[in-house]
């Protein structure tokens, strides 16, 4: 830990998301960025300038020995995460993983047990459950005051031109996993089912429009069977030009609770309303990055607080999985155009 009380968190990686981290990490009180890695030396001297005195490392070998090193943030293709998280768990290093976990729910479930048999943290960058807005929704949802869950609408018409997915390995299932649902919507996603509970079965749609030229689906369609007994639809999308901003609409007995561009509106059936939050971007149209780093930095901080026992974590990889077993039963759903049941 730095002599100021600061836990020190090296970052591995350089590539889109990396300057939110960085932001991120000088912004706040919590932590120091002792330094960077990167496959591309030059991007990772340039993000240590932009950190101030921020090192350049040499390889993972190097962040697993240095004692000073609190955590790993991990911002990499998830093609690579396996090789990059054991040895930082075997040296006692806690992982701070950018989504997704890994490109299938098996990988993910290896990445999160071998954190778990090292004995360290495993959290996982689902920014979009720091907002105002949504912890908002999610004390709601706990206060029970709204009655039984009936239906979910989630949906993300986001938009992604060519040129992003003419990258090298963008949109491949070797590289990301696959597509809209695992690169993009796994966010959504991820924050739905911490507000509805688990799915019990789901029956997908998986395409590739002919807007895009890639591998993997740009367009996903899927009815849900919740645990709860309730019912609801998933539209994803990153060919729905010019992007909109992702949605999740919770009708209950007594209310609807509405989660859209960083706001909730609270639709009760009395006729009263409510609002929090603010509505922000959310990188739903061409440029990807536009948002705030401020998200990034609660949860970073949310982490560093965890390692100290001062807070619950916000999201956890065991937390991560319950969106990868939907991401994965949906693929397989529309593979074989049959309702696929999701394991309790």
């Amino acid at each position: 830990m730095g002599s100021e009380g600061k836990k020190m968190p090296a970052m591995i990686g350089a590539g889109m998301v990396a300057k939110t981290h960085v932001a991120a990490c000088v912004a706040s009180d919590a932590v120091s960025l002792k330094g960077i890695l990167s496959r591309t030396p030059s991007k990772a001297r340039g993000l240590a300038e932009s950190a101030g005195e921020a090192a350049v490392y040499g390889s993972v070998a190097e962040i697993a020995d240095d004692e000073s090193i609190d955590f790993a943030i991990i911002a990499t293709p998830p093609n690579v995460r396996r090789e990059l998280v054991e040895p930082l768990a075997n040296a006692g290093k806690h992982i701070l993983l950018e989504k997704p976990v890994g490109r299938t729910f098996e990988e993910a479930r290896e990445i999160t047990d071998l954190c778990k048999a090292a004995g360290v943290h495993l959290g996982i960058v689902f920014q979009h459950r720091v907002r105002q807005a949504s912890s908002r929704a999610a004390a709601l949802v706990a206060e029970s005051e709204l009655g039984a869950l009936a239906l979910v609408e989630i949906s993300v018409p986001w938009w992604r031109d060519q040129a992003y997915y003419d990258e090298a390995g963008r949109g491949t299932y070797e590289r990301d996993g696959g597509g809209v649902l695992i690169s993009q919507a796994i966010h959504t996603i991820d924050l739905a089912l911490s507000l509805t509970g688990p799915v019990r079965s789901v029956s997908a749609m998986a395409k590739t429009t002919g807007l895009h030229r890639m591998e993997a689906e740009d367009f996903v369609v899927a009815g849900l069977e919740f645990q709860s007994g309730a019912v609801g639809s998933m539209v994803t999308s990153t060919a729905s030009y010019p992007g909109g901003a992702e949605s999740i609409v919770l009708h209950f007995e007594c209310a609807t609770l509405h989660l859209e561009a960083g706001q909730l509106r609270l639709l009760r059936r009395d006729g009263t309303q409510e609002t929090f939050g603010e509505e922000t971007g959310t990188g739903g149209g061409a440029d990807p990055m536009a948002f705030t780093h401020e998200w990034h930095q609660g949860i970073i901080e949310n982490f560093a607080a965890c390692l100290d026992g001062r807070e619950k974590l916000v999201s956890s990889g065991e937390d991560a999985l319950v969106a990868h077993q939907l991401i994965d039963a949906a693929i397989r759903s529309a593979k074989s155009a049959s309702k696929v049941e999701l394991s309790p």
